[in-house]
């Protein structure tokens, strides 16, 4: 069980920092650090040889589905600073603790369905032959990741 929930913390604190860079690239800091779309576009851009068109469909994608995010990403944010102010207060409040905790996990469900909507949008963009090309990259990817995420310590 202490794995378990061990893994789960783990999950968590990723999931929160990748929302926070993302939010810092929502909010007009893409290129120091945060989520820049114009670099991940060129990326996939050229990694699938995107055409010209489906350039343009999947900025236009995220033109339509960036301001739905931009108050999610504001809302982790807020959750971030509130849960530092509680884990340096004087005393401990796990009433507010968990309430912060609550609405946190509510807004991470509407992120991650935000994120399969504009992913499953930008997947009708794709030719055959790219969208087996990107699940290539990110079975690659997730291997990766987890090959970097080891199992933490037995008590």
């Amino acid at each position: 069980m202490k794995y378990r929930n061990s893994i789960l913390s783990i999950g968590a604190a990723i999931l929160l920092g990748v929302a926070a860079l993302f939010a810092q690239g929502i909010h007009g800091h893409g290129g120091h650090g945060g989520f820049d779309f114009d670099h991940l576009l060129g990326f996939y851009s050229d990694y699938l040889d995107l055409s010209s068109a489906q350039q343009e469909q999947v900025k236009a994608i995220w033109a339509k589905e960036k301001p739905a995010l931009e108050p999610l990403m504001q809302q982790m944010h807020q959750s971030h600073e509130a849960m530092r102010a509680l884990e340096s207060a004087s005393t401990f409040d796990e009433a507010k603790t968990r309430a912060i905790a609550t609405q946190n996990a509510q807004t991470m469900i509407e992120v991650q369905v935000q994120h399969a909507r504009i992913k499953n949008e930008m997947m009708q963009v794709l030719t055959a032959d790219q969208k087996t090309k990107l699940q290539q990259f990110e079975a690659k990817r997730e291997a990766h990741m987890k090959g970097k995420m080891a199992p933490p310590p037995e008590d």
